[in-house]
């Protein structure tokens, strides 16, 4: 199984959309486009999942670089999701990384 990240996709692409580009290499299990949480319109990017590498690889190839739904897409191998340990983990310049309790307690002269 691979995991397949597309970018740079239309905010008008649906799923169908990106199903019939991929299906010409190969069998798709499942296609996902990444939507915002607040307004549900598309964020530009997608996730297509295929089960044989092989197929995964050639699609990778004939689509990266290529034209679907008016957009020039890149088309790469998912990279995993980063695990998060806390709410606030991966959010950069959280306050927990750089700052720490003041000591009131010292004057400067």
């Amino acid at each position: 199984m691979k995991n397949l990240f597309v970018g740079n996709i239309s905010f008008q692409t649906t799923e169908s959309e990106l199903r019939a580009a991929f299906e010409q290499f190969g069998e798709i299990d499942r296609v996902r486009i990444m939507t915002d949480r607040d307004t549900g319109r598309s964020r530009g990017f997608a996730f297509v999942e295929m089960p044989d590498e092989e197929e995964a690889s050639k699609a990778i190839a004939g689509l990266n670089g290529k034209e679907v739904g008016g957009r020039v897409i890149n088309v790469s191998e998912a990279r995993p999701k980063p695990e998060r340990i806390g709410p606030r983990s991966t959010y950069a310049g959280s306050r927990d990384s750089y700052s720490r309790p003041r000591d009131y307690t010292r004057r400067s002269s």
